[in-house]
């Protein structure tokens, strides 16, 4: 996976099919906040997040209170938004698919 910045076109194409993604920071990240049942459903998507970016080498940022995860994603090194920050988002979706109604 390309560790490249992306230009804010690509970003913008492909953050269009990321339903609650959002930029943050000037364009260099993109942000969601997730609401899931209870703590127990926010820690299983944590988990699986968790095991899906170190698979990736890739590791987000992210803040936790009982049901409610937000998430940043940027690819620091890059200063920026790569192909990776947009994988782990789509991985993240799918985690959160499966705990969310």
């Amino acid at each position: 996976m390309k560790r490249e910045k992306l230009e804010r076109k690509a970003i913008e194409e492909v953050l269009e099919g990321l339903d609650g993604w959002s930029l943050g920071d000037g364009g260099t990240s993109i942000t969601r906040s997730y609401k899931f049942k209870n703590f127990v459903e926010a820690f299983g998507f944590m988990t699986e997040s968790a095991l899906a970016a170190e698979k990736l080498d890739h590791h987000p940022e992210w803040f936790n209170v009982y049901s409610k995860v937000d998430v940043t994603l940027s690819t620091h090194s890059a200063g920026g938004l790569t192909e990776l920050d947009f994988k782990l988002a789509g991985l993240m979706e799918k985690a959160a698919a499966r705990r969310i109604d």
